[in-house]
């Protein structure tokens, strides 16, 4: 990227909570938190000074397979902060007293999430489609199993997959691949390749039938959240799935956001999201709304569900769609730290990246039938989940599943 001035790098380790067992849930966010307090060669203070101090931005976080570390900073400091990166990744101190006070600041940063129903909402609704799996629990983990965590686990969870055969390093900016090469035979020389097991448990869905979940609590307005079991990583139509979420509720010009929020008023936000991981994927739909109107709004939601099911959506919709997906994915481009997003996630997962122009030849070669054809295979009325928080103590979830019934043919 020649006309930056940043360069962005990425650290990215092939583990997240899905690897996890459910007595040290939450550990590869914790061990996250953990690395920023400083490493062998820098202590905390002095990695700030070195990033924030020279007008760079650091960070990190979990997913439910990956973590990642990464920098933007002003090219010309771009080897003084891979350096640190690397260390910060490799060689962590992991303090017994900085686990200690980390551990607390983490149950607090539990607590806060589970005081937000958008949070809770989607909680319920990750527990309620994905049971009994690691895919099902919140990536932080619990108050409890935090609590039980010690530094021996820690330290055995990062010599396991904190390793360079685990990882993949993007750099995106102003900078020669030849130059990127160096630096990191430099950061890892004396390093062994050492065998490990780095799988996961596989989600396998032995879903029937619509599952309505609810949880009462006194707030203004009721969360849902609804959610389909969807295509993984690689699927071939995982582009038709991401037009429809577009097309269902991605912008103001949604069907949702225009049927439910500007015809109506029923909701301030309502959105669509497809979310894909390795062997699965899930179609999110997320609303806030007032109490009294969730019928109402089921209603209207399962409604548009089958309309993509049933009829062709307007040439010139998905048109517009295809455009809207296109312009904010090379607009993303333009920024050094999308960009690694968009390099990092993709090989460490897929082991391949796609460039903006296979995926705007995947994407423009989609056409109203492709939409259906997908529409139909996803928005089945016994793979539905549905999540409710909020003061819905009269809600009727017989009813709820009559509406399933007869509007999501």
């Amino acid at each position: 990227m020649s006309e930056a001035y940043s360069v962005s790098i990425g650290v990215w380790l092939k583990v997240g909570s899905r690897y996890e067992k459910e007595n040290i849930s939450g550990i590869s966010h914790f061990l996250e938190h953990l690395l920023f307090k400083g490493s062998k060669k820098y202590g905390k203070d002095e990695i700030k000074r070195q990033i924030e101090g020279k007008g760079g931005l650091l960070n990190g976080f979990t997913s439910e397979e990956l973590t990642c570390y990464l920098v933007k900073v002003p090219n010309k400091i771009t080897y003084q902060a891979f350096k640190i990166l690397l260390d910060m990744t490799l060689n962590p101190c992991l303090k017994q007293e900085d686990i200690q006070k980390e551990r607390t600041v983490i149950i607090e940063e539990i607590k806060m999430y589970n005081d937000l129903p958008q949070h809770m909402v989607q909680e319920l609704l990750d527990k309620t489609m994905w049971p009994e799996h690691p895919l099902g629990r919140n990536i932080t983990g619990t108050a409890e199993s935090v609590s039980s965590i010690s530094r021996g686990d820690l330290v055995s969870f990062k010599s396991k997959y904190y390793r360079p055969e685990n990882m993949v390093i993007v750099f995106t900016g102003d900078i020669k691949h030849t130059d990127c090469l160096n630096f990191i035979h430099k950061g890892l020389s004396g390093s062994k390749v050492v065998e490990q097991d780095y799988c996961f448990d596989k989600f396998i869905s032995e879903q029937k039938e619509a599952k309505v979940e609810t949880l009462i609590k006194e707030i203004e307005q009721t969360r849902l959240a609804m959610g389909f079991q969807a295509y993984n990583r690689s699927h071939p139509k995982r582009f038709i799935l991401i037009l429809i979420s577009i097309i269902l509720g991605g912008n103001m010009s949604s069907r949702l956001f225009n049927e439910i929020r500007e015809k109506r008023g029923l909701v301030y936000e309502i959105s669509s999201q497809f979310k894909s991981l390795l062997d699965t994927g899930v179609f999110y739909i997320n609303a806030g709304l007032d109490s009294k109107k969730v019928d109402l709004a089921l209603n209207l939601i399962l409604n548009e569900l089958n309309k993509l099911k049933q009829s062709l959506v307007y040439k010139s919709e998905l048109i517009r769609a295809k455009e809207f997906l296109l312009g904010q994915l090379a607009m993303s481009l333009e920024d050094t730290m999308d960009h690694m997003f968009f390099l990092g996630s993709a090989a460490s997962t897929i082991k391949k990246t796609l460039d903006f122009n296979q995926i705007k030849r995947e994407v423009l070669k989609i056409d109203p039938s492709n939409i259906k054809e997908v529409a139909r295979d996803i928005f089945k009325k016994d793979k539905i989940n549905i999540s409710l928080v909020g003061p819905i103590g009269n809600f009727n979830r017989n009813r709820c599943m009559k509406y399933i019934d007869r509007d999501l043919d």
